[in-house]
């Protein structure tokens, strides 16, 4: 096994990004790595259930988690509750577009959140899996609001892949290790 770089402090500390598109396996694969660790272990979920689709997709990430996951359901403040979790504990925040789109439609100042995010990830407490979608690579959408929101994720997703110490990439349920 190879050794990651990084004091023991460090590695308890680390922050592992994840990628990719919708249904490619992003969440199974943060659920996967958030299990290889001793539980307890916290699931941060942005989701709503504001229709039906939404409501069938909790319940299938639900039904794959077990009584050593405890849920956080977090839409807006994620800064905030991210600040509040116990230190050494894994974590899995799933994930940060439905995060941003949330915070979109709730009409506040976008960059002071993504700022306030950005500086939480910074300090991991633990060890902490991100999820989140990519979503520039397919068509210009026809509209300034999913432009605007493409646009905003891709600068989130950019500025998350940076500080993170490892990035892995989805694609049909294949991890692919980017950083």
């Amino acid at each position: 096994m190879m050794q990651q770089p990084g004091s023991a402090e460090q590695q308890k500390r680390r922050l592992t990004f994840i990628l990719g598109g919708a249904r490619s396996g992003k969440s199974a694969h943060g659920e996967g790595l958030i299990a290889r660790l001793p539980p307890p272990w916290i699931y941060v979920a942005t989701a709503e259930a504001r229709d039906e689709d939404m409501h069938a997709r909790i319940k299938a990430h639900q039904q794959r988690r077990d009584a050593r996951w405890q849920l956080r359901e977090v839409p807006l403040k994620l800064p905030e509750a991210l600040a509040s979790l116990p230190d050494d504990l894994p974590v899995l925040i799933d994930c940060l577009t439905l995060w941003l789109s949330n915070i979109m439609l709730a009409d506040v100042d976008l960059e002071d959140h993504c700022d306030r995010l950005v500086a939480a990830l910074q300090r991991p407490r633990g060890p902490w899996v991100v999820v989140s979608n990519e979503v520039g690579l397919g068509i210009v959408p026809d509209n300034a609001l999913a432009r605007r929101f493409r646009d905003q994720a891709g600068r989130l997703n950019a500025r998350v892949a940076a500080l993170a110490q490892q990035v892995d990439f989805m694609v049909a349920g294949l991890a692919m290790r980017m950083k």
